[in-house]
């Protein structure tokens, strides 16, 4: 089995390793505080990383998958008659929307802490176990409370999701290897979108069924699905490269030598204390970061309204869910298209600005046009290709220019909460007195996605003047080991990627 991240070609042999003899049986001798890490001589470089693959992401990405389908589901729910069944009045939709956002943004940081305390796989297995309950309950509630209570404990157990699967993630690949699986791993949030739609559609045969309406079957049979996965998961799901059981000690060692000569000492052993959080956000590009993930506004824009947008077009429930579909499709295929030109250019910055264009585009044709149901659609494909296409390689970017575990985990905690903000935003952006053009939404989304673009160049402007600093730099530190751990990415060495 091949995923469509696989290596496919040998990488470049970097100064310090011998991938000659690596690749061809030969032992693997790298020089890392005079340490020698013996490769096996029937492993060669790609099927490690192959092997990696297929232990990491596919799982990551389930996971994901049913955490952003159990968050958005309620849009789906809301074509069947959810807001009708519960007498939901005014902008009572648009707070359920908004309370989810309060826990998930607040807990991102705690989160990846105890991450890291429990070990991934019991953490993330945990919390997805209890979110897919939470599901199952909102499609039992009977009034606007039980769905404000069951939306704010959905934000409790899904907030360590998205962050703690990044977080993972980079701990895995070295960065001019990271973008393609990033996302991938972010386009289970296009390919829930995709499900969703196709799954609604399904379940609205199910209405009146043991007495439930059809809504209440979507988070019913949705939760289910995401609290059987999680028991298993609990048992599969990645860890740590050094606490791994799947490979073996030379196959750790090297794992580690190679993420060493990228990205610098990790520090797994080293636990994260109160001073680091200080310490990380002393850092100004840390707190652009978050900026840059604004993004979220269209994405959330999109992903909670598109079945009323859809439907705006005249459609009837079944032809809006099914309608729903193939922009979702096509935001994955582009997203794929330009994280793999990404990583063959080991450049982010510009891929970003194209993606950005295309969603500014497709929101301005939203904006300007309202009598052509035909293009309106079609600009529901730019959208959500620019959009979903520019926000893994903006949370790449920044996560893995982030040295150590402890700058990593607090600053990708960081940039996903803070830009969660965007999700508060998006609620009250497409209000149900803007249907069907939605004017005001779109603007916002506009607004929102150049304030996206000027924070990447701004972080883009300051990776590239700390490295011309560094390169300029006479001064031999003498640092020892322990102390370019606790520099992370600031450490003299450490070279920023554009």
């Amino acid at each position: 089995m091949r995923l469509p991240f696989g290596n496919n070609k040998q990488q470049s042999p970097s100064p310090s390793i011998d991938h000659e003899k690596f690749q061809h049986g030969g032992e693997v001798a790298e020089r890392d505080d005079d340490l020698l890490v013996a490769c096996p001589s029937h492993t060669t470089e790609r099927r490690l990383m192959q092997k990696i693959d297929l232990h990491v992401m596919p799982f990551l990405c389930v996971l994901y998958l049913l955490a952003f389908l159990d968050r958005v589901n309620i849009s789906n729910a809301s074509v069947y008659g959810l807001n009708n069944d519960l007498n939901l009045r005014g902008d009572q939709y648009n707070v359920a929307l908004l309370i989810f956002f309060v826990p998930y943004i607040l807990l991102e940081i705690p989160s990846n802490i105890l991450l890291k305390k429990f070990k991934p796989n019991v953490w993330l297995s945990l919390n997805m176990f209890l979110f897919g309950f939470v599901t199952i309950m909102q499609g039992l509630v009977t009034s606007y409370g039980g769905l404000l209570t069951a939306r704010f404990f959905l934000g409790v157990f899904e907030t360590g999701m998205f962050p703690g699967c990044f977080y993972l993630i980079g701990m895995w690949y070295r960065r001019h290897e990271a973008q393609k699986r990033y996302s991938f791993f972010f386009s289970s949030t296009t390919l829930a979108g995709a499900f969703g739609g196709l799954i609604a559609a399904g379940i609205y045969n199910l209405n009146g069924r043991a007495g439930y309406a059809a809504w209440r079957w979507i988070f019913i049979i949705e939760g289910a699905i995401t609290v059987g996965v999680a028991l298993i998961f609990f048992f599969v799901l990645p860890t740590f490269p050094e606490q791994s059981k799947w490979l073996r000690d030379d196959e750790k060692a090297y794992v580690s030598a190679r993420l060493r000569q990228d990205q610098g000492k990790s520090g797994v052993e080293r636990p994260i204390r109160g001073k680091d959080v200080m310490h990380v956000f002393k850092d100004k590009k840390v707190i652009i970061a978050g900026f840059m993930y604004l993004t979220t506004v269209p994405a959330y824009s999109y992903a909670f309204f598109a079945p009323g947008i859809i439907k705006g077009y005249g459609y009837s429930p079944i032809q809006t869910q099914f309608h729903s579909v193939p922009p979702w499709a096509a935001a994955f295929g582009w997203s794929m298209f330009i994280a793999t030109i990404s990583d063959c250019a080991k450049h982010r910055f510009a891929f970003i600005l194209v993606s950005l264009c295309v969603s500014t585009i497709g929101f301005a044709i939203l904006i300007s046009i309202n009598n052509n149901t035909s293009l309106q659609y079609a600009a529901l494909f730019l959208v959500t290709s620019g959009t979903y296409g520019a926000m893994p390689i903006i949370v790449c970017w920044f996560n893995m220019n982030l040295g150590g575990h402890h700058r990593r985990a607090i600053g990708s905690a960081w940039q996903i909460g803070f830009g969660n903000i965007g999700g508060i935003i998006a609620t009250f952006s497409f209000t149900s007195s803007g249907f069907p053009r939605y004017i005001a939404g779109y603007s916002i989304c506009i607004s929102f996605t150049l304030l996206s673009l000027l924070a990447s160049f701004c972080y883009g402007a300051l990776c590239w003047q700390e490295n011309r600093q560094k390169d300029r730099s006479t001064v031999d530190l003498n640092l020892t080991e322990q102390e370019k751990i606790e520099l992370g990415d600031k450490g003299p060495d450490y070279r920023y990627q554009l």
